[in-house]
């Protein structure tokens, strides 16, 4: 949690609740509740100039509330996100309900990120598949180490393309930044790391803590033990 180290833990609360007591902000702040969003994209959400928008995200980063971080397809373009510890430590984390109906995880392979999400959603007794929206041609080994290592299994034996997979009532997560910017339908939006490039074992457990603390935060449980 990135917070100014000269406040002690009773001011950081205090300031964090003054961040906190603005209609506005607290706009900002369901607004990514779940998923990451551009400044451009929340200021269209919430119908807000990006002056004003700007104005709200400084209080907020201020605060330890949210941080913002590059895309990882376009160094431009930045993406906001909470930062889920603070909102712990203040006994509220803003989420929305799980959604009962599938949830469909997207990727621009489908050979990573997307296939280790939904194994993970899956794993927690809920409906859940992946897609591509430019598919790979197989699933990265790295993938099936890392699902192996964990006990996870993969719902796939092959990325598929989105047109393929999604269903008019899906609930979808895009976990790339390419993916959100080619998604059309309303998603939610988690900016992972591609874990492919560097193709460690670091880099495909690192995608894998990420994906199950953003499942962890929209459920409301605690870390699954091991990660």
């Amino acid at each position: 949690m990135q917070v100014d180290p000269a406040l002690d833990a009773l001011e950081w609360r205090v300031a964090a609740h003054a961040a906190l007591g603005d209609a506005s902000r607290l706009r900002v702040v369901d607004a990514v509740g779940v998923g990451d969003a551009s400044p451009s994209d929340l200021a269209r959400t919430l119908g807000m100039s990006s002056n004003l928008l700007a104005h709200h995200l400084r209080v907020l980063e201020a605060a330890g509330l949210v941080v913002r971080a590059p895309s990882e397809s376009d160094g431009r373009r930045h993406y906001v996100r909470l930062v889920p510890e603070a909102f712990a430590a203040l006994g509220r984390v803003p989420v929305a309900p799980v959604p009962q109906q599938r949830v469909v995880f997207v990727c621009s392979g489908n050979s990573a990120r997307s296939q280790l999400a939904a194994a993970l959603w899956a794993r927690r007794g809920l409906r859940a598949a992946s897609a591509g929206t430019r598919p790979a041609t197989r699933i990265h080994p790295g993938t099936v180490r890392v699902a192996r290592r964990h006990g996870l299994t993969l719902l796939a034996e092959r990325p598929q393309a989105t047109d393929e997979v999604l269903r008019a009532e899906d609930v979808i997560v895009t976990v790339c930044d390419a993916a959100d910017r080619e998604v059309e339908a309303t998603h939610v939006h988690w900016s992972v790391p591609d874990p492919v490039p560097e193709g460690s074992a670091r880099a495909f457990e690192g995608a894998l803590r990420q994906l199950a603390g953003r499942i962890d935060t929209w459920m409301g449980r605690e870390p699954e033990p091991g990660r």
